[in-house]
């Protein structure tokens, strides 16, 4: 079945594989690691607090993010996109809503934290419930745009996965991206930087450093910088005369943003890190290990 298709323009043999491989890989690893986030916040109680809400809504977007990406690695190893172009513009859209949903729940963790570690003012579960519906509606409002024809979803270079269209690069893009990069990338940015900052400073008062406070925001720039990078680049000059395989490399960098958020917020969080292990071990939290300060 695979040979029966020609390879995509401007990519080998062992460059289409080697595409489909990472993806299926992100793909896997990024699915497990977020599942046991989530099905330790559904089996350990003390887990279930409205600050893990937050970390619970980072991982069902990236466990969509994998989904996304393990139809995507379907499709590369079979050396073209078999479901039409209908197809291609949910894939787009889920791409897309589960990108901008998971960007939206950091910086609503980032938001959290300041106030925990900063205000001492502990998070409600009627606030937290509100601040992971606000971040799935805010990102299906900008992810359903393109379909009513403010931007576009179209195929990515290796022609296997659809996301936004970058290569016309026209008016109609440019506003959309300028709206787009500005509410869903610098301005959660700049709440974590602004956030991660003040706690920074809080635990430098005290001498106990409870976390890694520059993490959280690398993250974020190291997975989805070169992305957008791109695709700002895009908006000001043709990117076509990059080569395809070139333009594969951001959206490959991003799907690793599931497995990195993984350890950022679940294993990297002494509190849920002891739920999971309690899931898988059956041993109990000591209390210290639950107490929601430690997250």
């Amino acid at each position: 079945m695979v040979t029966a298709h020609p390879l995509p323009e401007g990519f080998t043999e062992i460059e289409v594989f080697a595409i489909g491989t990472a993806l299926l890989v992100e793909a896997l690893l990024g699915f497990c690691l977020n599942g046991l986030t989530i099905i330790s916040f559904r089996k350990i109680k003390e887990l279930r607090t409205p600050s893990n809400l937050l970390v619970l809504s980072i991982a069902l977007a990236d466990c969509g993010i994998c989904i996304n990406a393990f139809i995507a690695a379907f499709s590369s190893f079979l050396r073209y996109w078999p479901y039409g172009s209908d197809g291609c513009q949910i894939h787009g859209f889920h791409g897309f809503l589960t990108a901008l949903a998971s960007i939206s729940s950091s910086a609503a963790v980032a938001w959290d934290r300041y106030h925990h570690y900063c205000t001492r003012s502990r998070l409600q579960w009627s606030t937290a419930a509100s601040m992971m519906v606000f971040a799935w509606l805010f990102a299906a409002f900008w992810s359903v745009m393109p379909l009513l024809g403010w931007g576009e979803y179209d195929y990515e270079p290796l022609r296997t996965c659809c996301t936004l269209d970058y290569s016309k690069g026209d008016r109609n893009y440019v506003t959309f991206l300028f709206a787009l990069s500005t509410f869903n990338f610098m301005i959660p940015g700049f709440i974590m930087l602004t956030a991660y900052q003040s706690i920074h400073q809080k635990f430098r008062k005290t001498g106990h450093f409870k976390f890694n406070t520059g993490l959280p925001l690398k993250t974020l720039v190291i997975c989805w910088g070169p992305y957008c990078l791109l695709c700002s680049y895009a908006a000001v000059e043709n990117v076509m005369f990059i080569p395809p395989k070139y333009r594969m490399i951001p959206a490959l960098v991003a799907k690793t943003a599931p497995t990195v958020d993984a350890f950022v917020y679940a294993l990297g969080n002494e509190n849920y890190r002891g739920g999971i292990w309690q899931f898988l071990t059956g041993q109990k939290i000591e209390k210290a290990e639950v107490d929601n300060k430690t997250k």
